[in-house]
C-alpha cells in the first residue's frame, strides 16, 4: 500500500484504504485442479492488487506475513492467502494462470496475469502499468503467437480496475466537487480498454463492480468497525451503474452477450452481513469490519519493521477467522466469503 503521512489520513480515512499499492510477486504454488491439457479454458486477467498474483515483485507482498495462510511464505499476494483469481481459476478447473513478471519460467497454459497491485485504468500513486498498459503486453503476446486466435477466443477474461484511481484523485486532486466529472472521464476509458479487449479476440469479458469502500478497514474505523460508511458507499455505487451502463450499451453495439459483470459489490456486503451476524451471536468469533493485520501507528504498512527490525503491526490471533487480511484487502478467509456469494451466478457469466 501507499505509505501516508497524518495529513493526507486526515483527508479522508477512506481513499487511505484504496491505496492497494503495494502489491505481491508469483506464487510458486498454484491453486485449483491440475491440469495438462492444453485445449482448456484460459484465464487473462488484468488489474489491481485485489488480483495481482506476482507482478508488484518490489512491495510488501514479499514480506512476512503476507502469504501465511497460502502458501506459507510471502509469495506476491496481497494478503494471508488465495485471491479473487485463484478462486476463479478453481472454479474454472484450472491452475492459477502465471503472473506476467514470472512467464519466462512458467507454463503459459492457463493464461496470464497482467494485474498489478495499486494500478489503474488511468495513472495512479504507483508507477506500474495501467490498464492500458497490461493490454499492451496482452497485444504483444498474442503477436508473438504465445496464444492463438481460438485460444484468445475460448477464454475468459477478468478486469478488476477502478479503487486505485479514486485514491489518486482524491489524494492529488481534493477537489470533490470534480467526481462526477471525474468518474465519467475514468469510465470513458474504462469502456475503451474493454472494448479493446474484445478486439484482441476475447469473447468473454468479465468487469468487477467496486467493492463497497465504505466497508474497508481504513475507512469504518470512524465506526470503530461497526459499521460500513454508507457515504462511501455511495462512490462505488454510483461507479457501478455506470459500469452496468456501458456493458450494457457495448453488447448492444456489438449485439451479443460478449461483456458480462462479477458483482464484488453485494458480494462483499452479503458475505460481511452474515459474518456478523455470527459475530454478534458467539463473540468468540472475529468482527468482520476489523483488520487481522493492524497497523501500530501512522505511516506503517502490514508487514512494515523499523529501523531496530521491530514490527510496527500487530496480529489477530485466528486470521481464519478475520473477513478483512489489512485496511484494504480481504483475507483468503474474506475471499471464500465473497466467493461463495458469487458463485451460483458464475455459470451464466463465464458460460462454465
Amino acid at each position: 500500500m501507499v505509505k501516508q503521512n497524518q495529513s493526507t489520513m486526515a483527508l479522508l480515512p477512506l481513499f487511505l484504504i484504496l491505496s492497494i499499492s503495494a502489491e505481491m510477486e508469483g506464487a510458486k504454488k498454484s491453486y485449483g485442479v491440475n491440469s495438462s491439457d492444453n485445449n482448456s479454458v484460459k484465464l487473462f486477467v488484468f488489474g489491481d492488487s485485489y488480483v495481482d498474483t506476482g507482478n508488484f515483485r518490489n512491495s510488501g507482498a514479499y514480506k512476512p506475513p503476507s502469504g501465511m495462510t497460502f502458501p506459507g511464505y510471502p509469495a506476491g499476494r496481497f494478503g494471508n492467502g488465495l485471491v479473487l483469481t485463484d478462486y476463479l481459476a478453481s472454479y474454472l478447473k484450472i491452475e492459477t494462470p502465471t503472473a506476467y513478471a514470472l512467464k519466462n519460467s512458467s507454463n503459459l497454459q492457463n493464461g496470464i496475469n497482467f494485474a498489478y497491485g495499486g494500478t489503474g485504468i488511468l495513472k495512479t500513486l504507483v508507477d506500474g502499468p495501467n490498464l492500458n498498459v497490461q493490454i499492451d503486453s496482452f497485444e504483444q503476446l498474442i503477436k508473438q503467437n504465445t496464444y492463438s486466435k481460438s485460444d484468445v477466443q475460448s477464454s475468459i477474461v477478468l478486469v478488476n480496475a477502478g479503487a486505485n484511481d479514486y485514491t489518486k484523485f482524491v489524494l492529488k486532486d481534493r477537489n470533490l466537487f470534480e467526481i462526477v466529472k471525474f468518474r465519467k472521464s475514468l469510465i470513458d476509458e474504462l469502456k475503451v480498454n474493454i472494448r479493446r479487449i474484445h478486439n484482441l479476440g476475447a469473447e468473454n469479458i468479465v468487469v468487477s463492480l467496486l467493492q463497497p469502500i465504505g466497508c474497508l478497514p481504513t475507512i469504518s474505523v470512524v465506526s470503530l468497525y461497526q459499521d460500513c460508511i454508507d457515504l462511501l458507499d455511495l462512490v462505488s455505487r454510483d461507479h457501478n451503474k455506470m459500469i452496468l451502463q456501458i456493458v450494457e450499451d457495448l453488447n448492444k453495439e456489438i449485439g451479443k452477450s460478449v461483456f458480462k459483470t462479477l458483482d464484488l459489490y453485494n458480494s462483499f456486503l452479503t458475505a460481511i452481513q452474515t459474518i456478523k451476524k455470527h459475530y454478534v451471536e458467539n463473540s468468540a468469533l472475529m468482527n468482520p469490519l476489523e483488520p487481522c493485520c493492524a497497523l501500530e501507528s501512522v505511516g506503517y504498512d502490514c508487514g512494515k519493521v523499523d529501523e531496530k527490525g521491530q514490527k510496527k503491526y500487530t496480529l489477530c490471533e485466528k486470521p481464519e477467522l478475520s473477513f478483512f487480511w489489512d485496511n484494504a484487502h480481504p483475507s483468503q478467509n474474506g475471499w471464500n466469503s465473497v466467493f461463495k456469494q458469487l458463485e451460483p451466478s458464475l455459470s451464466q457469466i463465464t458460460g462454465k
